[in-house]
């Protein structure tokens, strides 16, 4: 079955900023640590964090100790103030949006008029946001309720940030009827705004709808009724666990989306699950073409096809011997040397992408198996050149492996926070690039009698960028999963906009470098048309950075058809 994910399902900006700043601090420190109340609307989010020694606490005692984090829907003024007075640490993660809000209670409050909001009277968000009245407001949810507003008042009218928009603009108009001198605010949160009109739209493309989301969950529950408002069959699911075949039975086209306080392994598991049912108009023989492709694109063989291309390209950047056998070579160690490591780092891998996961699970034998084989060809080949690359071979290998072993034992106190390499914070990206420079432009050189070093640097160095910003892009990807486990990656020590700023600055960097040292003669002028892999990795990162695609399906094909463009090229070049 075709599933369609809409582009803006799962955490808002509100929720993802608080659960990463719940699960840094996890990682941070031996205090207690505290939510006060449930984080978000989530069950499995909820236990996980209950794993990760991350307690709710409903009342404040003043002899409580520790840190206590304020989840996103924001507090009441008398509930801070009775933190304050205890022992517990205030981290704030209230969303910033929510905080707009009730600085506008606050403000207009203080100036006489009767604040008036819009939303589920028991919900989180609407019970701190009529702490900033003073008792003074009243919170409504329908046209119905603007009869009983009191006359001769002066109102503010807010709305909760998760509510239905059309609701609230029909109820926004009664109320200026009425009160003509009214000040409305439009403060339904933007993202929200968004996926509502989303899912309606998508509905009008499939045969059915799911939706992905704790029940509790007031967001996902309208996603929900607005789904089920087109004539659409709309289900509501907790995880993948619940969907039945029965309903998809006769369906070949399912849209999904997801509430704000859904995380992304938790739809990638559902929409997982939902590609195995209903019914396809595929051919056989299409079929069987898209899983031989869906299996060549896990096993990370077109990774590895993308480095043999970018080190073809690399030696011919640097007018260099351009012998197959070094391209072969970095192959087989970066498909070895990734299989390895997804096995030896395969938590992560549950909460970043759920099918590889399960992917590598179900062919664990054959996997494990081509990759020992790989490092051992690699190894036989690279003897054949002497016995410098060999060793060099067998370093790299060595210490690809070590990354994700722990050397450092846990006993010793704040180091063993940092007991595999891996853990150094944002090492996983630099340690990938520098090992792809060094198999594909310095293994090579060792049996060159006389290497042009400047070319041979400039070499390593566009090799290493591409892998660089490829390896970035994803790690940003993966930031939840990455948060989960602990592991301190670039977005995670940078923050995300930074990281993806410093990936854009890079980019650009050596885009130029290539072209100044081509324009010099340092490198062959296969460096021009090498200029447009620079220019792809650009549109990749800016169409990310302004949501064009925020899920990594498209953008994976994307990253690594770029790495073998760049041995297109030089192929190309050389013919010319």
């Amino acid at each position: 079955m075709k599933v369609k994910l809409a582009r803006n399902a799962g955490f808002c900006m509100g929720v993802r900023r608080a659960m990463e700043i719940t699960l840094s601090e996890a990682h941070r420190g031996d205090e207690s640590l505290f939510t006060y109340g449930p984080l978000i609307h989530n069950r499995q989010v909820l236990d996980l964090l209950r794993s990760k020694g991350v307690d709710v606490k409903e009342d404040i005692d003043e002899h409580d100790k520790g840190r206590i984090i304020i989840r996103a829907h924001g507090i009441t003024p008398n509930e801070r103030e009775a933190i304050r007075s205890s022992n517990l640490k205030i981290i704030d993660a209230t969303c910033p949006r929510v905080a707009k809000v009730q600085a506008i209670i606050k403000k207009y409050n203080n100036k006489g008029y009767f604040p008036v909001i819009f939303g589920d009277a028991i919900h989180p968000e609407v019970i701190g946001l009529m702490g900033y009245s003073k008792g003074q407001g009243v919170v409504i949810n329908s046209i119905e309720d603007v009869e009983g507003l009191p006359e001769k008042k002066r109102l503010v009218v807010v709305s909760q940030t998760t509510q239905d928009i059309d609701a609230y603009r029909k109820t926004t108009d009664a109320v200026k009827a009425r009160y003509p001198d009214s000040i409305i605010f439009d403060t339904i949160c933007h993202e929200t705004y968004k996926r509502q009109m989303e899912v309606s739209s998508l509905a009008s493309e499939v045969e059915s709808m799911v939706i992905v989301g704790g029940y509790n969950s007031g967001n996902t529950r309208r996603l929900y009724q607005i789904s089920r408002s087109t004539g659409r069959p709309t289900f509501h699911v907790e995880t993948e666990k619940e969907l039945k075949g029965l309903w998809f039975s006769s369906t070949e086209t399912v849209g999904v989306t997801a509430g704000a306080s859904t995380p992304n392994w938790m739809i990638k598991s559902v929409t997982e699950r939902l590609k195995s049912m209903g019914k396809s108009r595929q051919h056989a023989l299409g079929s069987l073409v898209r899983r031989v492709f869906l299996f060549l694109l896990k096993s990370n063989i077109p990774l590895a096809t993308g480095a043999f291309s970018l080190t073809y390209a690399g030696l011919r950047l640097s007018k260099g011997n351009a012998d197959l056998i070094y391209p072969l070579l970095t192959l087989l160690y970066v498909y070895s040397m990734h299989v390895l490591n997804r096995f030896l780092d395969k938590e992560a891998s549950t909460y970043n992408d759920p099918g590889i996961a399960f992917f590598y699970t179900q062919h664990k034998t054959f996997l494990i198996t081509t990759s020992l084989l790989g490092i051992g060809t690699g190894l036989i080949l690279s003897l054949s050149l002497g016995i410098a690359q060999s060793l060099l071979f067998l370093a790299l290998t060595i210490l690809g492996l070590v990354y994700s072993i722990p050397i450092i034992p846990w006993r010793f106190g704040y180091l063993g926070r940092y007991a595999k390499i891996k853990d150094l914070p944002g090492s996983k990206t630099m340690a990938e690039a520098l090992a792809w420079g060094t198999i594909s432009s310095l293994l090579p050189v060792i049996g060159w009698s006389n290497p042009f070093w400047p070319g041979v640097f400039i070499s390593f160095l566009f090799v290493s960028s591409m892998c660089y910003i490829r390896s970035g892009l994803f790690d940003i990807l993966n930031v939840q999963g990455d948060l989960i486990v602990g592991r301190e990656t670039l977005p995670i020590a940078l923050g995300e906009e930074k990281a993806l700023n410093l990936l854009l600055l890079l980019n650009g960097f050596f885009g130029i470098l290539i072209l100044i040292s081509t324009s010099i003669g340092v490198v062959s002028s296969l460096g021009y048309p090498l200029i447009s892999c620079f220019l792809i990795s650009f549109l990749y990162l800016t169409a990310y950075q302004k949501g064009l695609m925020r899920d990594g399906s498209p953008l994976q094909p994307i990253a690594e058809g770029n790495l073998l463009l760049a041995g297109l090229l030089a192929f190309i070049w050389k013919l010319l």
